[in-house]
């Protein structure tokens, strides 16, 4: 090889061009946009999470019928100490109709509140679900 060599050039514009500093720009404030977006989101959640955990929360973990009139089931309610509020629970029968609605109240005092209650019913109650609980105003 002698030393006038030359090294052979590629055909312009066919890799794109080094150092295009728009293109680097743009990549950035790309970057940038989505990381705030991503910062966001994160934060929205973490905010909706702490919200909810200083609400009311409760399950039905365990229901019978007593009579064609009654049910009895255990409310297992978790909130914060000095929070009161009411839950909604119903009953549906074997057809799926709603046989009983009723709202039970919360205690302010204590964290958890766990109670075995009674729903009165219009026909035999084949299901008891907690429609949800909230917080007194």
């Amino acid at each position: 090889m002698s030393a006038g060599t030359t090294t052979p050039q590629l055909p312009e514009g066919r890799y794109g061009r080094h150092g295009d500093r728009e293109s680097d720009r743009r990549l950035k404030v790309a970057g940038a946009v989505c990381a705030v977006l991503g910062l966001g989101l994160v934060a929205w959640l973490g905010g909706s999470y702490l919200i909810r955990e200083t609400t009311i929360n409760g399950s039905v973990p365990s229901f019978q019928a007593v009579s064609d009139t009654e049910m009895q089931l255990h409310l297992a309610v978790r909130k914060g100490d000095g929070t009161a509020g009411s839950c909604t629970v119903r009953s549906q029968g074997e057809d799926g109709a709603v046989v009983g609605v009723a709202d039970f109240p919360v205690p302010a005092d204590g964290g958890d509140y766990d109670a075995v209650v009674t729903l009165r019913t219009t026909a035999r109650g084949t299901t008891a679900e907690l429609l949800g609980c909230t917080p007194a105003k």
